[in-house]
């Protein structure tokens, strides 16, 4: 049985990993209502392929460190790099959903040197280029309200729940995305939010040049299929997947092809 440990980056913040498995690194990023144990089902099958497969609490985030002052969204960026000089590794396969792949579009033009590949998850470019008004103001509106009106994340965690998951999802699937939510910390989730969705800064898409990998939810009705669609039209060496009936969650809703094809496209670009 492939063993998964946690590990921390000193500094200020501090940032929480689990990690398995030697090889090639490959760092895995969650969504702005996830934490590293959302990649749980993917740490054991990396690992094993030869891998060394890395999930990150986000400052803020699981056990990572909270902060002073306001988010700026390149703080995310900044974090990953110390991660990847804090595991000694020069460049990395990395793997980002939803906030996590919007990490990754901060991060690459920023540190372009340090990226092997991209897997762009359930994303979007930026929330002005992907989400119409009304579906910017939904999307604040069901995580942000509530918590300022003195809920906690418990509270907004089965409401939210319900609008990420796709229609082939259990009730395991709908409880891990309930039971992540209700371990966000409350007031770095709202700056997460506030950073997040003020983030003007859309991504070049035709300026990256490394390969990409797209895999989106058939089912997903936040970062639908039609945005990986025009990503993929304009990212140079791009490959868009897209999992039938699968929701906004794809990894977890269904581990077996979400690891099955990100593994075969790392394979095709193995870096030692």
């Amino acid at each position: 049985m492939t063993t998964i440990t946690t590990e921390r980056v000193p500094g200020a913040p501090g940032i929480a990993y689990d990690t398995a498995g030697e090889g090639p690194v490959v760092v895995f990023l969650h969504g702005i209502g996830g934490n590293r144990t959302n990649w749980h089902d993917q740490l054991p099958s990396f690992a094993d392929r030869g891998f060394r497969a890395v999930s990150w609490d986000a400052r803020g985030y699981g056990l990572s460190d909270d902060y002073e002052g306001p988010l700026d969204f390149a703080d995310f960026s900044h974090d990953l790099a110390r991660l990847l000089d804090h595991l000694e590794v020069e460049r990395a396969h990395l793997v980002g959903l939803s906030m996590g792949g919007r990490i990754l579009q901060d991060f690459y033009p920023r540190y372009p040197d340090r990226v092997a590949t991209l897997v762009l998850c359930a994303t979007f470019p930026g929330f002005d280029a992907a989400l119409t008004p009304e579906k910017r103001a939904e999307f604040v509106r069901l995580r942000k309200a509530p918590l300022l009106a003195g809920k906690e994340p418990k509270d907004i965690a089965p409401v939210v729940a319900k609008t990420l998951v796709g229609p082939r999802a259990t009730d395991a699937h709908f409880q891990r995305l309930v039971d992540s939510m209700t371990m966000l910390h409350k007031e770095s989730y709202i700056k997460a939010i506030e950073a997040s969705t003020l983030y003007d800064r859309a991504a070049s898409l035709p300026d990256i040049a490394t390969p990409v990998l797209l895999v989106f939810g058939g089912g997903d009705s936040l970062a639908v299929p039609a945005v990986g669609e025009r990503m993929a039209a304009e990212i140079p060496d791009a490959r868009l997947i897209v999992i039938p009936e699968a929701g906004h969650l794809v990894n977890i809703e269904f581990p077996e092809v979400f690891n099955r094809n990100v593994l075969e496209f790392l394979d095709e670009h193995r870096v030692a």
